[in-house]
């Protein structure tokens, strides 16, 4: 049995296909991915508290963008630690994810052994 369960968000398949293989390999994490953010909407703000061990969500994003997820997320109760990835890395968009309640920042292009370093922090 996998000791995380991981939300990925992200509507790049590419890179939602590669964060997932990542934890599932890594940290033999059980991963549910979601392309389209108001799947990933859906399912979040019907999560029980400390069901997920993390979530991690990209910000650029039609329908629900990282930032709107985070807040859904926290206005539902879920403390859950939340890394948010993103293209554009603007200051404004990291100061609105801290004052949001987002647990890490991960800026694309990213490795995925910086990934899988960032999630064991958290998750450990």
């Amino acid at each position: 049995m996998a000791e995380y369960t991981i939300a990925v968000i992200d509507d790049d398949t590419i890179t939602l296909d590669i964060v997932t293989y990542a934890l599932e390999e890594e940290l033999s994490a059980n991963v549910f991915a979601f392309s389209r953010s108001e799947m990933a909407h859906d399912f979040l703000v019907n999560q029980p508290q400390d069901n997920l061990s993390l979530i991690i969500s990209d910000q650029n994003m039609p329908q629900y963008d990282g930032l709107t997820l985070l807040k859904a997320c926290r206005e539902a109760g879920l403390k859950t630690p939340f890394i948010l990835l993103t293209a554009d890395a603007t200051r404004d968009t990291v100061i609105a994810a801290k004052k949001g309640g987002a647990t890490q920042f991960l800026a694309k292009p990213f490795t995925t052994e910086n990934l899988v370093q960032k999630v064991k922090q958290l998750v450990d």
